[in-house]
């Protein structure tokens, strides 16, 4: 299911109560709003084949929920030390290509 990171392997897998689990062995509960971001970023993914990085993600997510939602200090917020890393790893999809 998970590979050695505890990324999914099969996107199919993916789903809101899976993303909550996992969330909890992040250390952290999420909320409506990480879920928003979640969304978000499944949603670039089948649009563009690959999960975002930091820059296309704080960009679709201002596109999508305004400006103040898309900055990287809010980013950081709900998901602390590499928000596109995490929310990846949350939303069932792969690391993101530049993402250490």
């Amino acid at each position: 299911m998970t590979d050695q990171s505890n990324y999914l392997n099969e996107l199919p897998e993916w789903s809101a109560d899976l993303a909550y689990k996992l969330g909890i062995e992040e250390g952290f509960k999420l909320t409506q709003e990480h879920v928003e971001i979640l969304n978000i970023a499944r949603k670039f993914y089948a649009d563009y084949g690959f999960s975002p990085s930091m820059r296309p993600l704080c960009k679709v997510v201002s596109a999508t929920l305004g400006t103040d939602r898309g900055r990287s200090i809010y980013l950081n917020k709900l998901f602390p030390g590499s928000p596109a890393k995490l929310t990846a790893k949350l939303a069932g999809l792969p690391k993101p290509k530049n993402c250490l």
